[in-house]
């Protein structure tokens, strides 16, 4: 069975290759991805994997569509993908010195099949971050689309104090679930 990736990420890329798992094609959905007024962070990720999931498999109704939304949260708010420096200096500080969760809705859509969801969380305590910590992670660029704006398997990893559950969630894709959610489907996986 084709196994598409609904996703642009090439960190998603990487991780489902460390499972063995090469997608035979990656089609990036365009969907809106704005929280709604009160959606909590759960439910936005889940929301937007499905919805990714949806759109791509609408047009490949005979592939299984693995999709996947990676949701940044402190408590309910939930912080933007970073895409200038100002929100990354905000976000950065509102980080700083605090645990926030990173979540990762994960859906898979398999043809005959109702969507099947898994949701990856991880908690994350950041260090106290001076000024001139967040000026110089500025300056390395790796930030720019990421949620929360950092990332974890590059330089940011030196901010982050201590780490609770998956460490690839964090990078983008839960694999232990992910590996889950495609075996249930029949998916071949060692």
């Amino acid at each position: 069975m084709r196994l598409v990736l609904a996703s642009a990420s090439p960190r998603r890329l990487d991780l489902l290759a460390r499972i063995g798992v090469v997608p035979d094609e990656v089609a990036p959905p365009d969907i809106d991805e704005r929280v709604p007024a009160g959606e909590l962070p759960r439910e936005h990720a889940l929301r937007l994997a499905v919805e990714k999931a949806e759109a791509v498999a609408a047009s490949r109704p005979d592939a299984l569509v693995l999709a996947a939304d990676t949701v940044v949260a402190v408590g309910r708010r939930i912080l933007p993908k970073v895409e200038d420096e100002a929100t990354l200096r905000a976000c950065m500080k509102l980080l700083s010195g605090r645990r926030h969760r990173v979540l990762t809705g994960v859906a898979l859509a398999a043809p005959g099949h109702a969507i099947r969801t898994r949701l990856g969380e991880t908690m994350i305590a950041m260090k106290r971050l001076s000024d001139e910590e967040i000026d110089y992670y500025a300056g390395h660029g790796e930030w720019r689309g990421k949620a929360g704006g950092y990332a974890l398997q590059g330089y940011g990893e030196v901010y982050v104090r201590q780490i609770a559950g998956s460490y690839s969630n964090v990078v983008g894709l839960p694999l232990a679930e992910t590996r889950l959610l495609l075996k249930s489907a029949g998916y071949p996986l060692a």
